[in-house]
């Protein structure tokens, strides 16, 4: 991945952008691309969900995530190993219902063959202080 610690963390933060309007966009081709083929991710529930579930989810519109705006991000990267954690207000439907949510994502990228994955994400509920 080289030395230059600034170029792996914009490289990261620009994998985060990309994987956000995937998210906002569905694009189940894009997102297939970002994660690793071992993600698992922990919703605010306590739910996990393997990479397969998430794409299902997103292919199907059983998930629709039409706003995704970042309000924060923190980026660190160690390595071959990154971490991403994202203030976020989001709004869609989720199983036909639609909802309004203000998470706190943390995800667990893995840099590999010349690209970064997630490998882990948790959300968690933030609740607004506004």
């Amino acid at each position: 991945m080289g030395t230059d610690q600034g170029a792996c963390e914009a490289a990261l933060r620009e994998a985060e952008q990309r994987l956000q309007a995937a998210v906002r966009s569905g694009d189940v081709r894009a997102l297939d691309l970002l994660l690793d083929d071992r993600v698992v991710y922990t919703g605010p529930d306590g739910s996990t969900s393997t990479k397969e579930e998430d794409l299902d989810a997103h292919r199907s519109r059983v998930l629709a995530v039409e706003v995704f705006e970042q309000l924060d991000l923190h980026v660190t990267v160690v390595g071959s190993t990154g971490i991403t954690r994202v203030l976020a207000g989001l709004e869609g439907t989720a199983g036909g219902q639609p909802f309004t949510a203000r998470l706190r994502y943390t995800r667990t990228w893995v840099h590999a063959d010349g690209t970064w994955r997630v490998l882990a994400a948790h959300a968690s509920a933030v609740p607004d202080l506004g």
